[in-house]
């Protein structure tokens, strides 16, 4: 199981042509590859395409376990959305503690605000168009699988108890980013999604790799039989690792590959 950012691709968001190649050999084994992202679905599909996920048949779990999907059939196999009505209130939240706010519809993120630096950098990474909206928390009424929350990240690590106290036990309030707080529904996180994908495939966790760097990889590298954080990654985070693997820059994955997964 690979996180994207920081994990799977390098800093410059490109993937490395070592990294690809293994990718794809440990897939010719019978080794299903699986990515988890809080990205949305369409935002990780042409990263599973150049690792060959659509043609092996591997899975994307997306909004940071809230989709799980079949990268070849595009078949859901596992679908939540926020609590219905939730959405104005996470957005009058957002006002008060002056952040950004973004969800996604339609292959598209939505936002008040096309200007935010952060909303860019999620519609650059994901390779989506941002569709302004007037007045989120009036035109937002659609299912959602998540919000996001946007900002500075001194400001950010502040928001992130407030909210969770606010939404407390109606909603799971974590930070994905520095500068981004994910409004998820109850319960959710990278290892919900991977308890569900596992009971699919009839696999133990203890059968799985998860590799990850950031904040809301940090319940998935818990979860897994072994958890690998990338040197890149958060003290934090890399505390919660049973290994740690070489920097993004530097064919980490390979090294995690090559390592546990060569006969």
């Amino acid at each position: 199981m690979l996180d994207v950012d920081g994990t799977l691709m390098r800093t410059d968001k490109t993937i490395s042509r070592k990294t690809i190649d293994e990718i794809v050999k440990i897939q010719e084994k019978g080794i299903c590859v699986a990515i988890a992202s809080g990205r949305c679905t369409a935002g990780i599909m042409p990263t599973a395409r150049k690792i060959r996920l659509d043609e092996f048949g591997g899975y994307i779990v997306s909004y940071n376990g809230a989709c799980i999907s079949n990268a070849k059939t595009g078949e859901v196999i596992y679908n939540i959305n926020l609590p219905e009505g939730i959405v104005p209130e996470i957005y009058e939240f957002s006002k008060r503690e002056k952040t950004g706010i973004m969800t996604y519809h339609d292959n598209d993120i939505i936002a008040e605000n096309d200007a935010d630096q952060y909303i860019q950098i999620d519609a650059k990474g994901c390779d989506i168009d941002i569709h302004v909206v007037e007045d989120f928390g009036k035109e937002v009424t659609y299912p959602v699988n998540k919000c996001l929350l946007t900002g500075d990240p001194d400001w950010m690590k502040d928001v992130e108890p407030k909210a969770a106290k606010a939404f407390e036990g109606r909603l799971s309030v974590y930070r994905s980013e520095d500068f981004y707080v994910e409004m998820m529904p109850l319960g959710i996180d990278k290892a919900y999604g991977l308890s569900k994908l596992l009971k699919q495939l009839g696999y133990s966790r203890n059968q799985m790799i998860c590799c990850g760097d950031g904040f809301n990889d940090i319940s998935m590298i818990e979860y897994a039989g072994l958890g690998v954080a990338m040197a890149n990654a958060a003290e934090e985070v890399r505390a919660r690792a049973n290994y740690v693997a070489p920097h993004c820059d530097e064919d980490g994955l390979v090294d995690v590959i090559q390592r546990f997964l060569n006969d």
